[in-house]
Order: structure tokens, then C-alpha cells, then sequence
């Protein structure tokens, strides 16, 4: 009989368990060039090092107003909500966490908006699998901080902090995952680009149910 080595699972959401249509360069250029314009950031600023969440992470650390974070979350919900009305599932996606259900805590970790989250996940059938759906509301800082995991871990104490998993295709998953101090599993992402982050992972998997082989020895 398989021995199961963890109790708990985190996954990211958009392009792990479900294709959105958001589109993130667009959105991003949108904040960025709202930031240029109002003096936060400076134009030339390399922007294709940063993602969403790092580029306003940058900005707040140099004292972004409230009142202009505001405005830049707004920017971001707009497209969130835009892309995640077509939502689909990735391949494999809603059999593999049927089969999961119920033996393992599922937990969705997103730096999108709960509001967004949520939609998607009900729209694609997937949202009662989960214990948390934790969006970027629920987190202090947006990953790569493990800001997120810890605000599900602090809410499942049921699982030990030493048999939680974790799956994602970001740098920026595998990055929050190491800081958690959770093993990270890359999903349809090149070895060399996490590598080149920085983030140390168990393996690289092409389709979701593969996560299997990692659950159980």
C-alpha cells in the first residue's frame, strides 16, 4: 500500500489549475505607465525583469499613497476579472483534485483578487475541493513572499508544517514555497528558468495529475 508523505497541498492558480485569458503584459504596462505618470516609478525603469507583483512591490517600497495603491489594485482587478470570465481548466485539472478530495487539505494560493479567484473557480466547477482560496486580500505581501502560505498554514494547524506540498508554474510560486519552507513542485516550467530564480524544486511536471508520483511513496 502507498504511503502518503503529505497532508496538505497549495497550488497556485492561474495556468496551473486553470487557463485564464488575463492578459498580464497589458496589465502590467497599464500600472506601469499609471506609476511613470504620477512620478512613483521612473520611466526607465526595466519592467521586463518585474511582474505585476514585484513592479508594485517596488513602488510601495518607495512610499507608493495609499490613494495610488488603490488606484493601481483597481487597474489590476479590472483586467483579473476581464480574463477570468473564460476561464478554463488545465488539462487533467478537475479528476486529479476529485481524486485528492477529501485525503488531503487543498488550498489555493493567487496573487490575483479573492473576487477574481473565486469567480473562475466556481465558473469552472472547481472552488468546493478547496479550504481556503486565499487571493491577494488575505496576504501582506504578494509572492514571491511567502506572505500567502503562511496565512493558510495559520488557518489548517490540522496539517504539520513539515507535510505541506506545493505546485505552481511562476518563479515567483516556487520562490514563495521556498521561503515557507515547503517543498515546491515547477509545473510546465523549464528547469533552467527556476534555476536562474533561484528556487530549488522536487522536480518539473507536464500535466497536474503527475503531482501523484510525488504524494506517495
Amino acid at each position: 500500500m502507498a504511503h502518503r508523505l503529505y497532508d496538505g497541498i497549495i497550488f497556485d492558480m492561474d495556468n496551473t489549475l486553470l487557463r485564464s485569458n488575463i492578459d498580464f503584459a497589458e496589465m502590467k504596462l497599464e500600472i506601469f505607465r499609471y506609476l511613470v505618470e504620477r512620478r512613483v516609478l521612473p520611466a526607465d525603469m526595466p519592467i521586463k525583469e518585474h511582474t505585476t507583483a514585484t513592479l508594485i512591490e517596488h513602488a510601495k517600497q518607495l512610499r507608493l499613497a495609499p490613494e495610488l495603491e488603490r488606484d493601481v489594485w483597481a487597474i489590476a482587478a479590472k483586467h483579473e476579472l476581464a480574463g477570468m470570465k473564460e476561464a478554463g481548466l488545465e488539462r487533467g485539472a478537475a479528476p486529479f483534485l476529485a481524486s485528492l478530495s477529501g485525503e488531503f487539505t487543498l488550498t489555493v494560493v493567487t496573487n490575483i483578487s479573492h473576487a477574481a479567484a473565486l469567480q473562475a473557480l466556481e465558473q469552472t466547477g472547481l472552488a468546493h475541493f478547496f479550504d481556503i482560496i486565499a487571493g491577494r486580500e488575505q496576504m501582506a505581501a504578494l509572492k514571491p513572499s511567502p506572505s500567502g502560505f503562511h496565512y493558510v498554514m495559520e488557518r489548517c494547524r490540522a496539517v504539520r508544517h513539515d507535510r505541506w506540498i506545493s505546485v505552481g508554474d511562476a518563479w515567483i510560486d516556487g520562490k514563495a514555497a521556498n521561503a515557507a519552507g515547503i517543498p515546491f513542485l515547477s509545473y510546465q516550467t523549464e528547469p533552467a528558468v527556476m534555476t536562474s530564480r533561484g528556487v530549488d524544486s522536487l522536480g518539473t511536471i507536464l500535466e497536474i495529475s503527475e503531482m501523484k508520483n510525488f504524494l506517495f511513496q
